[in-house]
């Protein structure tokens, strides 16, 4: 678990980071800023280019927030220099999807359609090929929003296991069954 903990996040030009007085860590990048308050427990330092995490004892509780804190602030590196993408993919007949600015208009097999107004961190881009499924593409810097806003739009209608229909990841391996076997 402290494995990751341990590593050092190497800072790339144009990001700052800055640590706050009640341990709160501002990154800012190209793409963004993003901010995460860590446990006090846990110490922050930014070094010639480089941001260490260090914890105080060997306990569980402070090696688990010592891999998790670490990873987030990776992650938020990463956010505000290249950026995240998620991309959903509608399986089924009928199934299409929209987008006006951040307001998405989806059609999921419903006697209605679900209207979803996406944040306005995230950019949503929708495309609609014959022949193919329709796909819905996130883009933003904050890669746990971009994953919390998937997740509900995904279980809005989740992939059904007989003819795999439903919201789904692009490349998302699902399990398939048989269904029922004709008669004897």
């Amino acid at each position: 678990m402290s494995r990751i903990g341990k590593k050092t996040i190497n800072v790339p030009n144009g990001v700052t980071i800055t640590v706050g007085k009640d341990n709160t860590v501002t990154v800012k990048g190209p793409k963004g800023e993003l901010k995460e308050a860590i446990d006090r427990d846990i110490k922050v330092e930014v070094k010639d280019g480089n941001l260490d995490l260090s914890r105080p004892t060997d306990q569980i509780r402070h090696k688990a927030l010592h891999g998790l804190y670490r990873a987030l602030v990776s992650n938020m590196v990463t956010g505000v220099t290249e950026g995240f993408t998620k991309q959903l993919e509608l399986v089924g007949v009928g199934y299409k999807a929209s987008n006006q600015g951040n307001s998405l208009d989806l059609s999921l097999g419903y006697s209605h359609n679900i209207i979803f107004d996406v944040p306005k961190e995230l950019t949503v881009k929708t495309e609609q090929e014959k022949g193919k499924n329709p796909v819905i593409t996130f883009t933003s810097a904050d890669k746990q929003l971009i994953g919390q806003v998937c997740a509900k739009i995904r279980s809005l209608r989740k992939p059904e296991p007989y003819k795999g229909k439903g919201v789904k990841f692009v490349g998302e391996v699902l399990r398939r069954k048989a269904g029922k076997s004709a008669g004897k």
